[in-house]
C-alpha cells in the first residue's frame, strides 16, 4: 500500500506519522502520479505547526511539490501514461502517490533528476516572481540577495544573472558562499565578518543596492533599508528571522519601495502569470542556465530529520524526500 506522511495534530515535525493507505479512484480529469520525489520548503513546516496562512483540515499531508511518473490517467486531455513530470500542490507531496488535475502537472525538464524536479518550481517561481513581476529588475542594476544559501535565494541569484544584474550574495558561511558563487553570484558577503551594510556600501561605491531580496526579515530587513540606492525595491521574501520594521523615513529619503511577495497566491489571482513564468522557468533549465542545488537527499521515512535541516539552517539549497 502507499504511504503518506500525515499531520494529526498540529506541531514540530517529529508529531507527523508515516502511515499506508487505501490509493482512490480516479475521477474523469485526473491524473495518478507514482511520486518519486518530494521537495521540502519552509510552508511545509509552518502548515504542520499551524502557523502558515493556509490551515488545512486535519489530518492532512504536507508537501507542495513533487515529481514522478504519470501511472493512469481518467479522461484527461494532454497527458499520457509514462509522463515525467512536476506536481504542484497546495499540500499532499510527501507520500508515495498523488492524484492531481492536469492543470497541476509541469513536464519535468529532460535536464532534471527527479530531486531537482520537486525542488524546483517552488523556490525558482518565487525568485522569478519577486524579481520580474514584483521588483522589476533591470539589465545592470545591483540586487542584493539575502539567505543566498538556502534553495529560494540560490534561485534569486540564478534569476538575477539571467536578467543581467550584478549580484551580491549573503550568507552564514564559506560553504554557502561558495555554492552560491558557482551560480553567478559577482560578490560575497558573510554577514558574521562585516556588517553587511558596509559591504554593500563598499561594493557598490556608496550607492546601494537597487533590489533586495530577502527571505530573513528581522534586522536584515532593517539594515538593508540603510545600503539601498535611490527608488530601491525591498521583495518581502519570509520572515525565517523574524518580522522587521520598515522605517518609513528611510524610504522616503530613498524614494523606495517594499514590496510583499506571494509566488502562488499571485498565481490564483491571475493565471495567466503562471503560465509566463513557468515557460519562461522551463525554458532556462533545458538551457541548462539554472538548476536547483539539491544538498540532501533522505528517504520519505526520514521527513522529520529531512525538515530538521531546513529548520537548523544545514541545508545549501534544496532538500528532498525520495521514494522508491
Amino acid at each position: 500500500m502507499p504511504r503518506a506522511v500525515v499531520c494529526r495534530e498540529l506541531g514540530p515535525p517529529e508529531r507527523l506519522r508515516l502511515e499506508t493507505f487505501a490509493s482512490a479512484p480516479l475521477a474523469p480529469g485526473q491524473v495518478r502520479v507514482a511520486i518519486r520525489a518530494a521537495g521540502i520548503n519552509f510552508p511545509d513546516i509552518l502548515m504542520a505547526a499551524g502557523e502558515y496562512q493556509l490551515k488545512p483540515p486535519l489530518p492532512f499531508t504536507p508537501g507542495v511539490e513533487a515529481a514522478g511518473d504519470v501511472v493512469e490517467v481518467n479522461e484527461a486531455p494532454g497527458v499520457a501514461v509514462g509522463d515525467r513530470v512536476i506536481v504542484k500542490m497546495r499540500h499532499g507531496a510527501y507520500s508515495d502517490e498523488a492524484v492531481a488535475a492536469a492543470s497541476q502537472l509541469v513536464r519535468l525538464p529532460s535536464t532534471f533528476d527527479y530531486a531537482e524536479g520537486a525542488t524546483f518550481l517552488a523556490g525558482h517561481g518565487t525568485a522569478y516572481h519577486a524579481l520580474i513581476d514584483r521588483g522589476r529588475l533591470e539589465p545592470g542594476e545591483v540586487l542584493l540577495v539575502h539567505g543566498a544559501g538556502g534553495g529560494v535565494g540560490l534561485a534569486a541569484v540564478e534569476i538575477g544573472k539571467v536578467l543581467g544584474a550584478t549580484v551580491i550574495a549573503t550568507a552564514s558561511s564559506d560553504e554557502k558562499l561558495a555554492i552560491a558563487k558557482a551560480r553567478g553570484a559577482d560578490h560575497l558577503i558573510r554577514y558574521d565578518q562585516e556588517p553587511f551594510r558596509d559591504a554593500v556600501k563598499r561594493i557598490t561605491d556608496g550607492q546601494g543596492a537597487d533590489v533586495v531580496f530577502d527571505p530573513v526579515g528581522g534586522e536584515v530587513f532593517e539594515n538593508s533599508m540603510r545600503c539601498i540606492n535611490w527608488g530601491a525595491r525591498l521583495l518581502v521574501i519570509g520572515f525565517t528571522g523574524g518580522i522587521g520594521l520598515a522605517k518609513t523615513n528611510l524610504l522616503m529619503i530613498k524614494g523606495a519601495s517594499v514590496l510583499g511577495v506571494r509566488a502562488g497566491e499571485a498565481v490564483r489571482r491571475n493565471p495567466a502569470l503562471g503560465e509566463v513564468r513557468i515557460k519562461a522557468l522551463t525554458q532556462w533549465a533545458e538551457a541548462g542556465t539554472i538548476r536547483p542545488n539539491v544538498s540532501h537527499r533522505l528517504p520519505l521515512e526520514d521527513y522529520a530529520k529531512a525538515m530538521r535541516l531546513l529548520i537548523d539552517r544545514k541545508a545549501i539549497g534544496r532538500v528532498a524526500l525520495t521514494m522508491g
